[in-house]
């Protein structure tokens, strides 16, 4: 029943009471009447004088004064904010790089007596009903934000347009950016800071802005012997005291209803824009989901082929040097063969940035060359119009380090100084091939799609990948890396293309005809699996070749022996210290690092596909017993000690590292101090491998798995094969005997974190029974052998004890068994929390990672 408020007699008479007191006028509000509020003045008097820079939302700038004034030429108008940094910090692990922007929305400005407020719409949830009161009803349940209230400076036109000041707004601290510069305490010092005025400028349907913030330390902020501090703004700003970072704000004209949204499919290789629709009719989903893409219109959609109205151009930073940018440039351009083979003719163009233009300005696609001290992600995406999921600006981040990187991988694999200084061209074709797949790939995201992981029986089909280099062990032990990557555009990326940009003629059955192009993609193999997908599908891999995981890990482990049975100074030109031969070592000897994730996926592994009811595609299988045990068997094959060991002459040539060439985390950590350690590089191969079996996850549905279907290998059969194989390889040389210890304790480690930490209880079950098992074998054995391993028995079976006792204490406590790993992939390390899509800086872009 309706709801009233329904006072008593009592509370009557107060509210009567109260009600007379309200209407009467009190003394100050009698003596506020009378008095005069000063005359707003017009837009022109204020601003006489003044720079004026016309455009969108003209500007005016009091050189005196170093004040920036915004117009609002239309109130309660909406249009796009956009922020973001015009230079960068330099450093991968704080971010802050230079071009990324940090946020895009749709603004209005209301006018509110002497206040002007920037209020975002809320269009997370909405109502497209044709009913003004119904679409009022979902806008009203639903919070908007205020982002900013200006106070009013000017007003002309019967108050029409309105003037405000922009300091305040230009030089705050935006996207928390004080809260990530680290070690120590930084915070905006406002008289240090100024609007950049060269770099602000005004367009018919964008004006830009920047401004020049500088964060200070603060006192007892940081402490500067703390080894820490030079891996953070001290390592990269010419001070760690004061940090300078220019920002870039942007004011943009939304596109106009000329664009038509594309319908998401979960097999078309999109990631999808959604928003909930409340005024969807009963029976139908509220959620709208749509695919996120360019706008591209042929002049002639009945023509097979033709010109498109507008093409979409993405921009080369000039700052790339050569031979990169021609790298750039060629591999940006590939995506014109899918545009081709969609009908277009010209259609996607690469060019350089024109001289004077900013990388900020939303006109631009853009490709930027990043410097940072460290290697790091490159990244693409863009800024999406909330409304429709049209993106209206392509940005692409690529790391300049990437390509040393690539380079240096090759020397360890290819090992091509016999002299110490011959000419490296085909270490640089390698490189700068890479290179070119890696533009490719980002200007796919920024054209709206997502990773495409699936291993085809067409062999390498997506730029969307993550690409392992191809090599191939000759019969004489060299290897031939003619196909280390491939060149041009995939197969399944003319498909996404055709299925996101085709421009059908007019009385096509659109669902039809985007149904039509992936079911025929469907026949040739030609299909998508993403991120979500690599721990549990065993076609979907990152970093791999081939169909077979277990196979293609044994062909890997192959070429790791023949190319670290040679490795040494081959792999450094001359005059390089010996000690830094570890460098290129690190790559090699965990080349197979990514082939494990994929072999292990196998495990517990499901085929499935996205499949829609109705489109007659086998949902979900799991990976047969053979499969699942030939993946098994490879991965075992990794950890034993003759595997593990590295070759007695290149231990015999790595001396400690002199002054100047400190160690990083691009190396294997060591426990033996200056020297280099022999035995961690196997402690980190065998917790790869560790960790991935044993995988919370994996396990849990190891133990669904043989629930299910008794012939599938449960948990148990695969905690017995790895400890087994851990405690029994083989070990011909003390050496190969310390590795087999080293690999016993990180198993052992493992399994004591799944018996602490699984959420499946049956998990925990297992591995705690493993675990009281081995130690009483332990114990039965600690009398048993030379004294290293009676030691380590004796030791183990304690630490298993212990653990078993109080086994939240024993995981809380630091595990000697475990080391840092060096990063993982190929580039680094991602500097900040990732899932596969969302960069946590950037929430309303849409951005993607490799």
């Amino acid at each position: 029943m309706p709801f009233a408020f329904r006072p008593t007699s009592s509370a009557c008479s107060a509210l009567a009471a109260l009600l007379v007191a309200a209407l009467l006028p009190s003394p100050a509000r009698a003596q506020d009447t009378t008095t005069k509020t000063k005359p707003t003045p017009t837009i022109e008097t204020r601003t006489a004088g003044m720079q004026k820079l016309p455009g969108f939302f003209p500007l005016y700038w009091d050189a005196n004064a170093g004040t920036l004034y915004l117009e609002i030429p239309r109130l309660n108008y909406e249009v796009l904010q956009l922020d973001g940094l015009a230079t960068g910090l330099g450093s991968n692990d704080i971010g802050l790089d230079r071009g990324a922007f940090t946020g895009s929305r749709i603004v209005r400005f209301e006018r509110v007596g002497q206040k002007v407020l920037m209020v975002q719409p809320n269009y997370n949830f909405r109502s497209v009903s044709h009913d003004s009161a119904e679409v009022a009803d979902v806008r009203d349940a639903f919070a908007p934000s205020v982002l900013w209230g200006f106070p009013l400076v000017a007003a002309s036109d019967s108050g029409r347009r309105v003037l405000v000041e922009l300091n305040d707004f230009m030089l705050h601290n935006p996207a928390n950016f004080s809260q990530r510069l680290s070690p120590g305490k930084y915070e905006l010092d406002a008289s240090r800071s100024t609007i950049v005025m060269p770099m602000t400028q005004n367009f018919p349907r964008n004006t830009e802005m920047e401004a020049q913030l500088t964060f200070v330390l603060q006192p007892g902020g940081g402490n500067r012997s703390n080894a820490a501090w030079f891996e953070g703004v001290g390592a990269v700003s010419a001070t760690p005291d004061a940090t300078t970072l220019r920002i870039h704000d942007s004011f943009v004209q939304l596109p106009d209803s000329g664009y038509t949204p594309r319908a998401y499919d979960p097999s078309s290789g999109y990631g999808p824009f959604a928003y909930h629709d409340y005024s969807a009719p009963l029976g139908e989903p509220m959620t709208v989901r749509y695919i996120t893409r360019h706008r591209l219109k042929k002049v002639d959609p009945s023509a097979a082929v033709s010109d498109a109205v507008e093409p979409i151009i993405y921009y080369i930073d000039p700052g790339t040097p050569e031979p990169m940018r021609s790298a750039l440039l060629d591999g940006a351009r590939w995506w014109n063969q899918a545009f081709t083979a969609a009908g277009y003719r010209n259609a996607f163009r690469v060019e350089l940035l024109p001289p004077g233009a900013s990388p900020m300005d939303v006109r631009y696609n853009i490709v930027d060359w990043v410097n940072r001290s460290t290697r790091g992600w490159s990244y693409g995406g863009g800024i999406v119009d909330p409304r429709t999921g049209e993106i209206i600006k392509g940005v692409v981040t690529l790391g300049s380090l990437r390509v040393r990187q690539d380079e240096m991988i090759a020397e360890g694999l290819l090992q091509p100084y016999k002299n110490g200084n011959e000419a490296t061209t085909a270490i640089h074709a390698w490189a700068l091939q890479r290179l070119r797949q890696l533009a490719a790939h980002e200007i796919g995201h920024s054209l709206g799609l997502d990773h495409n992981y699936y291993d085809s029986d067409s062999g390498r089909i997506s730029v969307l990948d993550y690409p392992a280099p191809l090599l191939k062990l000759r019969a004489d032990g060299t290897l031939d890396a003619s196909q280390a990557y491939a060149d041009g555009i995939g197969a399944w990326d003319k498909v996404s293309i055709a299925y996101g940009y085709q421009d059908f003629p007019r009385g096509t059955d659109e669902p039809a005809a985007l149904k039509a192009i992936l079911d025929t993609a469907w026949k040739h193999d030609l299909r998508y699996l993403t991120n979500q997908d690599i721990d549990v599908n065993p076609r979907a891999d990152q970093w791999s070749n081939g169909t077979n995981a277990a196979a293609e890990l044994d062909r890997l482990m192959a070429i790791r022996k023949a190319a670290l049975s040679t490795f040494g100074v081959n792999a450094i030109r001359s005059n390089v210290p010996l000690a830094q031969i570890e460098e290129t070592l690190v790559p090699l000897y965990l080349y197979h690092r990514y082939q494990v994730d994929a072999a292990a996926s196998v495990l517990g592994g499901i085929h499935y596909t996205y499949a829609l009811r109705g489109d007659q595609r086998e949902a979900m299988r799991r990976a047969t017993g053979s499969e699942q045990r030939s993946a098994l068997a490879a991965l075992m094959r990794t950890i034993a000690p003759a595997v593990l060991a590295l070759p007695d002459s290149l231990l015999k040539i790595i001396p400690p590292r002199p002054e100047g060439f400190d160690m990083t985390r691009e190396l294997f950590p060591r426990n033996t101090g200056m020297a280099f350690d022999a035995i961690t590089p196997a402690m980190v191969a065998a917790q790869l491998v560790a960790t991935d079996v044993l995988a919370p996850d994996r396990a849990a549905r190891l133990v669904e798995q043989h629930a299910l279907d008794p012939s599938l290998p449960g948990l148990d059969e695969v905690i017995d094969t790895l400890v087994g194989t851990a405690f029994n390889s083989a070990a011909r040389t003390p050496y190969q005997a310390e590795i087999r210890r080293a690999v016993q304790r990180a198993v052992v480690g493992q399994l004591m974190s799944l018996a602490a930490s699984a959420p499946m209880a049956q998990v925990r079950a297992l591995a705690d029974y493993a675990l009281q098992r081995r130690a009483t074998l332990l114990g039965q054995q600690s009398a048993v052998g030379d004294v290293a391993t009676r030691a380590s028995n004796t030791a183990m079976a304690a630490d298993i004890r212990r653990f078993l006792a109080r086994p939240a204490a024993a995981m809380s406590a630091p595990q000697p068994a475990a080391v840092d790993q060096p990063p993982g992939a190929p580039f680094g390390e991602p500097a900040l929390d990732w899932l596969g899509r969302m960069r946590p800086d950037c929430p309303w872009c849409s951005t993607y990672w490799q």
